[in-house]
């Protein structure tokens, strides 16, 4: 039997719809472009016959000009696939069609069912969603074209369209020009009485998703079923891109969250699409609501059909916060959190109600992006590296000096306006034009990368990348002078290796994969890089073993830590800040005192009202974070200070300009700024303005306390994870015995409940959803004594866990190690989840823009 494959299933989804894509000109909108990328799905659909291959959100009439499979005739037709309701693609997919009126044929593909549409808030489509909108798109491309005729590009962002209104920061940019021109005769054969010869057809291509590998997928960061919201503000909300905590209580059908409703039916048409029967499990609340809903969408036709059986386990982030809020020994981990990030393409208003409630569909995540950006063009950093950006300039100015006189003055200010871009960039960016990016499709000899990588910690992982190196090296007949230590990796032999590999346009573009992953390993291994990931995982360490001894340790360590990025705040000069390179800034102590207060709430379980803490040193904690915020007042990414930073950078300033201008014989004895003392016999002659600044400055003081009250409250709420999430209540699943372990935190929950399904013990918690054929027993034939035993996951040869809040690099690894150790090698594991998370992921969910912290105000 076939190995289950997740990136050739996407594959062949895209062959299977060849006869829509052939001769078109396909537009990608920012998710599906982020899951393709990942497939390697762009030269499958050259292969299938597309065209171009183009962004929806950022096209251009020049777009219909590019065409890979040289086709003599016109486009025609126009296919369009996005991860998106369609009402929110309709701008997009109206921009295309009055920018490129020579096409008679719309093709949609959505990656959200009718069904999910209809039972999405913000959708306005209904049951029939896909007959709807191509009923829609053709009356208000209709319309458009009736009003403004063939210059109706230019009319499109002042009209708008009447069904989907555009809003915020979305609003369409179009160009002034119209693309009329490049077709001689009419291109819509427009008939008064009849209408534009038009042809919509709308359709489901569910498998839009990211494979890390052919086992381990996330879904795209810009894609609706990533950025829907997985909790509404309530007392157990954490943020809204986490599962709500587990206390046992499931939400009604109405209050179910558009995420949890979007990942069921993406699971559901996954296994559909994959020809697998699922055996649905959960453990948590949001994970129960889910396979309730992809039990019920189950049906009877199902029973008849040939599928391979395969284990659904589902699991809420929140029973374990823990594991991505730390730096494992990942080296997958530590180049998606060290490297940069592409910036989001789309962004979405946040809009809430009166009462501070989250109104369905008005609240959009904004995920980081998966693409991360690699600058090969300053590791390489040759002079041909440049000369190559200023010889695709000559070739651009060469095309515009032989352009036909004719074209329109629209069509040859956009080439030059390119022609600008490309110089400034030559110029500007030092070969930033160079810039790969991680992909599972790029392989070695069929290994990808990506996943080779991610079963192996940073050590084994960088001395793999080393090996393919010098594969790649020996097969090319390229000698290197470099001095290599077996079982040792080096910044200078990788960089030396990478270099004479990119020393060639050829060679680069044949062993572009191994040069990107090995340039991201490279910049991972640099000292500032490398030392701050280590900082941290040794913090880590120390919090989890003081949190095994009292809680005067534990909260004496994590004051330390806030202490001294106050300390970091208070360094003025750049000499000051590079010797105190060690400190953490207030962003990364945050983050430490939540691995600490999750710490604390495991091992010194309370009511959960006044904290893990006792109030002595849970106020000299608050102090401590006042303090390091006054020195630190623009740290990014707080919500709790929204609306004060102006306000504190102030503060800070008067502060600093007082302290250069004071007389220092005058004010050495004075340790009691806080109570202002002034001037013995002074009193009556202080002036009026500097008793107004004091007392605003006590104002901003109380403000900011009560505010860090607010944090310590959430924290409260964090550290109180264990005794609320039913099934880590028993802490079965969450204490570790063993804190000398090599990984700083130990184990993971999906190493730990992984074990135990597969040594078949009792998972307190873990429901199980019964399939087509368990309720055709139970209500029919069971009758007559032909009941069905519950089944166990570990008698799947096919286990799909799928964690609804995100996964991280160390989990997958510590996944595929719990299967090893099983002594099961019959089983294929794949692992999913929402999203990758990082630890400054984490950080942005709970304490950031999109956390619920503002809330908490009792």
């Amino acid at each position: 039997m076939a190995l289950v494959d997740i990136t050739k299933s996407c594959l062949d989804s895209i062959r299977q719809i060849q006869e829509h894509v052939e001769g078109a000109i396909v537009y990608l909108d920012a998710g599906c472009t982020e899951s393709f990328q990942f497939i390697g799905a762009y030269p499958v659909l050259l292969d299938v016959g597309a065209r171009a291959i183009c962004s929806l959100e950022n096209m251009c009439a020049l777009d219909a000009v590019a065409d890979w499979n040289s086709f003599s005739s016109p486009a025609r037709k126009l296919v369009v696939i996005t991860s998106c309701l369609l009402s929110d693609a309709h701008r997009y997919i109206l921009r295309c069609l009055s920018t490129h009126q020579v096409v008679r044929h719309c093709i949609i593909f959505t990656s959200i069912s009718e069904t999910a549409h209809s039972a999405f808030p913000d959708s306005p489509l209904g049951p029939d969603a896909y007959q709807e909108y191509e009923a829609l798109l053709v009356q208000d491309y209709e319309e458009l074209v009736k009003k403004f005729g063939t210059n109706s590009r230019g009319k499109l962002e002042d009209e708008g369209h009447s069904h989907f209104p555009s809003s915020g920061k979305d609003a369409l940019h179009l160009e002034a020009s119209s693309s009329a021109n490049l077709c001689e005769d009419n291109p819509l054969d427009y008939i008064e009485d009849a209408g534009p010869r038009l042809v919509v057809s709308v359709n489901h291509f569910p498998l839009i998703l990211c494979p890390l590998s052919p086992r381990v997928f996330v879904l795209p960061s810009e894609g609706l079923v990533a950025e829907a919201y997985l909790s509404a503000e309530h007392e157990d909300s954490i943020s809204p891109g986490l599962p709500p905590i587990s206390t046992g209580v499931l939400s009604d059908a109405d209050d179910v969250p558009p995420g949890a409703t979007l990942t069921a039916h993406f699971l559901y048409h996954l296994a559909s699409k994959m020809d697998l029967k699922m055996e649905i499990f959960s453990l948590g609340d949001m994970s129960k609501v889910v396979g309730k809903i992809l039990t019920d969408m189950s049906s009877l036709y199902d029973v008849g059909r040939r599928k391979r059986s395969a284990g659904l386990l589902l699991i809420d982030r929140t029973l374990d916060l823990l594991t991505p809020c730390c730096h494992g020994d990942s080296l997958v981990d530590c180049m998606f959190s060290c490297l940069p990030r592409r910036s989001r393409t789309t962004s979405h208003p946040q809009v809430k109600s009166s009462g501070n409630q989250l109104k369905h569909g008005t609240f959009h995540l904004q995920r980081s992006p998966l693409d991360v950006q690699i600058p090969l063009g300053k590791i390489l950093n040759e002079e041909d590296c440049k000369m190559d950006n200023f010889r695709l300039l000559e070739s651009v100015e060469a095309f515009l000096s032989g352009w036909n006189s004719s074209s329109s003055d629209s069509q040859m200010s956009d080439l030059i306006s390119f022609s600008q871009r490309i110089h400034e960039k030559s110029l500007n960016s030092e070969g930033e034009m160079l810039t790969g990016c991680l992909s599972s499709s790029e392989n070695f000899r069929g290994t990808p990368f990506l996943e080779a990588l991610l079963d192996r910690r940073t050590r084994d992982g960088a001395l793999l990348v080393k090996k393919w190196l010098l594969e790649t090296l020996r097969r090319d007949n390229v000698t290197l002078n470099v001095k290599s230590r077996p079982g040792h990796v080096t910044r200078q032999e990788l960089q030396a290796m990478i270099k004479a590999l990119g020393r060639s346009q050829s060679s680069l573009v044949r062993n572009k994969g191994i040069i990107q992953f090995a340039s991201a390993t490279l910049l991972t291994l640099e000292e500032s890089t490398s030392t701050k990931w280590d900082a941290f995982s040794s913090a880590e360490k120390i919090l989890n073993v003081s949190s095994g001894e009292t809680s005067q340790s534990l909260a004496a360590q994590i004051g330390d830590l806030i202490n001294k990025s106050a300390l970091l705040g208070s360094h003025g000069n750049k000499e000051k800040k590079e010797l105190s390179q060690g400190v953490f800034s207030l962003q990364d102590a945050l983050l430490l005192m939540i691995v600490g207060y999750i710490l604390a709430g495991e091992n010194f379980p309370t009511s959960g009202s006044d904290g893990p803490f006792s109030w002595q040193e849970e106020r000299l904690l608050k102090e401590a974070v006042v303090d390091a915020i006054l020195e630190n007042p623009s740290v990014p990414k707080l919500k709790f200070l929204d609306g004060l930073r102006e306000e504190l950078e102030a503060n800070l300033s008067k502060s600093k300009s007082e302290e250069t201008t004071k007389e220092s014989p005058k004010q050495d004895i004075d340790d009691f700024d806080d109570d202002q003392w002034g001037k013995w016999g002074d009193e009556e002659t202080d002036d009026d303005n500097k008793n107004e600044q004091v007392y605003d400055d006590m104002q901003l003081k109380l403000e900011l306390r009560d505010r860090v009250d607010r944090l310590f409250k959430f924290l409260h709420k964090l550290s109180d994870l264990k005794r609320k999430n039913i099934p880590t209540r028993d802490g079965s699943l969450t204490m570790e015995t063993n804190f000398g372990d090599e990984a700083s935190m130990g184990k993971g929950l999906l190493y730990k409940l992984l074990t135990r399904v597969l040594g078949k013990f009792d998972v307190p918690g873990l429901e199980y959803h019964s399939s087509t054929v368990g309720r055709l027993f139970k209500s029919g034939f069971g009758r007559f004594g032909l009941g069905q035993a519950k089944p166990s996951l570990a008698d799947q040869n096919v286990i799909l866990v799928f964690v609804i809040g995100g996964i991280n690099g160390v989990e997958v690894r510590e996944a595929h190690e719990a299967l090893s150790e099983s002594g099961r090698p019959d089983i294929e594991l794949l692992v999913g989840g929402t999203t990758l998370l990082t630890p400054d992921d984490v950080l942005d969910l709970l304490l950031g823009e999109f956390s619920y912290l503002r809330s908490f105000q009792q």
